[in-house]
């Protein structure tokens, strides 16, 4: 059969593989050349499983530890601020139930050991949902105090990922495994545990196939460094091999060679045994005896150029790592006019770019968890950012501390919030400037509430105006002191009584005021007189309501309520037989006003 020829259309290319690359069989160069760039190649080691080797450079060697354990330490450093509009005094339960759980702590373990070993689970302990751990949590049935904190397991202590994977595509965790097998080293038991109920510590991300190798877990930082700090370790090694040689003493003797070879073995041992016991007695007040023709030379070794051949590998492997020379061995920056400002720098960003990647998504899940077990609900606005790993300087923090006074000054000023809110910026803001920080609670509960009007001075509460009451400037008058009578300019068309005003209020001087007509008490402090200027207070009446219908109405505000509900600073809310008159502070945050019984 004749073979058919294959038609090719224009316009579609064919797709052929690129083989092209230098190579000059003459000169030894480029590919499949003999040359000894040619000769490297790099064999998969995959030293994410070999567990003796990964504890043993954790244990033994401190450059292995301080890498393992520095970025996760930088990465909770200063924590989270959380971001909602649950009253400060609330959130201070957050900073308890943290404490109480050793979360912080535990969280660390767990992104280290997912560094050291390439993965590890934390399984989140729920009080009376122990039982089945193989049904999602239910957070529903979380009361106050039900959250114990993490039990953290790396991926070789009794942990086996399940075949079934997460198929809602909606879920965070689509495509990682549904269940998590844990076994118990000691019993032997074993329990399936949902991936509800855990949160994941990965360590360097894998390709797609390299990850189902390793059962979708990441691999462990040690593969990136591994080689860098074997030539590290060889150079120091040698090094300190070299300091033995720093100085080598010669003794030249006549005709050695002759007596070695001519002379018996007991001549030869005597020999040996007198060179011995010279060597023995060479010290700076002993004598070295030598015959005239013999003669001794010391050799020094210089170690010029070795410092710069080790500081090198050193960077390598602080460049492997991704921490700064400084940080990683302690050592102060080196150089002209170095301040090390710009690799710390860089060091923060990469710091940042692993919180968001690794860290974000495990508070995701455990945030809700937690506020489950301190405000018996989640907040609808949860949210929360990372606080900068940096600690500013102590000029950065005086600017700052001044910026965030002057911009509550000015809120203040122009009438935007009450003092009472401009307290509790200016002490939120003492938590990252150190100003401010002697504000206390009582301080902020003094304060008024009310939003004054707006001045340079944010009104001035308790002194009447200039004008007086039911004064008002009018023609040529509205430039002077209006309602003063003293400073009123007379004019010949007003009747001598209208120019007299003496129930209006006026300006008073140090010849008009009389001792008498203003008593003070022992303490030399005036006293509570019947004057008009008296400083108004707001005062709100609260109905006291049991234990148990308290918790009821404040769990139905928690829950319940719509955004529009949520922005009302008063709310009427119709719980079981009563509707409830409340007043609204923000999230678990409430003021019952009045109750009334609905017939």
């Amino acid at each position: 059969m004749r073979n058919k020829r294959k038609t090719t259309y224009r316009g579609r290319p064919k797709r052929m593989p690129a083989r092209d690359a230098f190579s000059n069989p003459m000169a030894r160069l480029g590919a499949g050349t003999p040359n000894l760039l040619d000769s490297t190649y790099y064999p998969m080691q995959r030293l994410t499983r070999n567990y003796q080797l990964l504890n043993s450079l954790y244990r033994e060697h401190w450059i292995m530890r301080r890498i393992i354990d520095v970025i996760p330490s930088d990465m909770l450093k200063n924590w989270i601020t959380i971001t909602t509009e649950v009253d400060p005094e609330l959130l201070k339960r957050v900073d308890l139930e943290l404490r109480r759980t050793q979360l912080i702590e535990k969280i660390k373990h767990g992104l280290k050991w997912g560094r050291l070993y390439g993965g590890a689970i934390g399984i989140m302990v729920i009080k009376g949902q122990g039982n089945n751990l193989s049904e999602p949590l239910d957070t529903e049935r979380m009361v106050p105090g039900d959250f114990c904190g993490l039990l953290i397991f790396d991926r070789w202590n009794g942990v086996e990922p399940s075949m079934t994977l997460v198929d809602d595509i909606t879920d965070p965790e689509y495509g990682m495994p549904a269940y998590y097998t844990v076994t118990d080293t000691v019993s032997g038991k074993s329990v399936s545990v949902h991936y509800s109920r855990v949160v994941r510590f990965v360590g360097d991300e894998l390709p797609f196939w390299e990850g189902q190798s390793e059962q979708l877990w990441g691999a462990s930082v040690i593969e990136s460094v591994f080689e860098e700090l074997k030539k590290r370790d060889n150079v120091s090694w040698n090094i300190a091999q070299l300091t033995f040689m720093a100085s080598l003493r010669v003794l030249k003797m006549n005709d050695l060679g002759q007596m070695l070879a001519a002379s018996d073995e007991a001549s030869q041992k005597e020999l040996y045994n007198t060179i011995q016991a010279q060597n023995w007695l060479m010290s700076n007040m002993g004598l070295q005896v030598i015959d005239a023709a013999d003669g001794i030379e010391s050799h020094q070794y210089t170690f010029g150029g070795l410092s710069e051949v080790y500081q090198q590998f050193m960077m390598d492997i602080s460049g492997a790592a991704q921490i700064p020379a400084t940080k990683l061995f302690g050592r102060s920056p080196s150089g002209m006019n170095a301040t090390g400002e710009s690799d710390l720098q860089n060091y923060y960003e990469m710091i940042g770019q692993e919180q968001e990647s690794k860290l974000r998504p495990i508070l995701n899940k455990i945030l809700p968890v937690l506020c489950m077990s301190v405000f018996g609900a989640v907040p609808d606005d949860l949210d929360f950012d990372f606080d900068p790993v940096s600690e500013p300087s102590d000029q950065e923090r005086s600017d700052l501390a001044k910026s965030g006074t002057e911009n509550v000054v000015a809120a203040l000023n122009a009438g935007l919030v009450s003092k009472r809110t401009a307290l509790k910026e200016l002490k939120q803001q003492s938590e990252r400037t150190g100003v401010w920080t002697n504000i206390t609670d009582q301080d902020i509960m003094n304060a008024s509430d009310e939003i004054e009007e707006e001045g340079e001075m944010g009104g001035m509460p308790g002194i009447p105006d200039f004008q007086g009451e039911g004064v008002k400037e009018t023609g040529k008058n509205a430039g002077d002191f209006s309602g003063n009578s003293d400073f009123k300019q007379k004019s010949d068309n007003l009747p001598e009584e209208e120019e007299r005003t003496p129930e209006k209020a006026k300006l008073t001087q140090d010849s008009d005021f009389e001792e008498s007509k203003h008593p003070r008490d022992k303490d030399g402090k005036f006293s509570s007189g019947n004057g008009k200027a008296v400083r108004r207070r707001y005062t709100n009446k609260v109905v006291k309501l049991s234990k148990r219908e308290y918790a009821i109405v404040i769990h139905e505000l928690n829950t319940n309520l719509s955004k529009d509900e949520r922005k009302q600073k008063v709310l009427y809310k119709c719980i079981g037989s009563y509707l409830y008159t409340v007043k609204n502070n923000g999230f678990n945050n409430y003021q019952i006003l009045g109750k009334i019984e609905i017939d």
